[in-house]
Formats: structure tokens, C-alpha cells, sequence
């Protein structure tokens, strides 16, 4: 997994104040889910966040901050922040803020029922 260690370790300690914090690896990261839901991840340069769709526009408008695209497909309210633009415990807290917002309205994604 081609993580970024100083970043995941910034990233604990801003969260370290949440109860509901738990890691799991996904799309070939490593995300924090808080209650549940996906809120940060960890790639080698950069952060993805889960932010309000509403504020899409806003954030991509900053410096180092654009749209998550997979498959194509652009995903509003999903963002890659640079590991550039997140240097300081400011610059980084105001992301994790922004996704910690999201997080309070955000819905859990029903899990898949497998068949045998």
C-alpha cells in the first residue's frame, strides 16, 4: 500500500479527539472511517476527503485541491487535497474539519449481502 507515514500519522493525531475512528484499507489506501462512514484517506502525496457536495466548488477553487475521479467518473463531494497545501497543523485541520462536518450527515453505504 503506498501510503504516506508522516501524513497517516498527522492524520491520527488530528482524529485522535473521535471516539468512532477506525482504519481500513480501500481503493489501494488507507481510509478513516468515523461512525462508520469514509471520511479521509491516505495516498502517497496527497489526502482525499469526504466533504458536503455543497461545498465542492468552493474547496476546488483552493490551491492543490481537486476532484477524486475514478473510472471516469468525477465524484462531487470527494476531493484530493496535495501534500503540499496541508504543511501546516492549520492548512491540515481545515480539511479534516471540513470532512469531520460532512461526516455528522453523511449516510453509511448499506452493506452488500454476499451470496454463497
Amino acid at each position: 500500500m503506498a501510503n504516506n507515514e508522516i501524513i497517516t500519522k498527522r492524520l491520527r493525531e488530528a482524529l485522535s479527539d473521535h471516539p468512532k475512528v477506525e482504519e481500513k484499507k480501500m481503493f489501494g489506501r488507507l481510509a478513516f472511517m468515523v461512525n462508520g462512514k469514509m471520511c479521509l484517506t491516505v495516498g502517497p502525496k496527497k489526502i482525499m476527503c469526504r466533504i458536503d457536495p455543497e461545498l465542492h466548488q468552493t474547496a476546488i477553487s483552493k490551491n492543490g485541491c481537486r476532484t477524486v475521479i475514478m473510472g471516469g467518473r468525477k465524484y462531487k463531494g470527494f476531493v484530493y487535497v496535495d501534500e503540499k497545501v496541508i504543511s501546516t497543523k492549520k492548512e491540515l485541520f481545515y480539511w479534516v474539519n471540513l470532512a469531520l462536518e460532512f461526516n455528522k450527515k453523511a449516510t453509511t453505504t448499506p452493506k452488500k449481502i454476499r451470496s454463497k
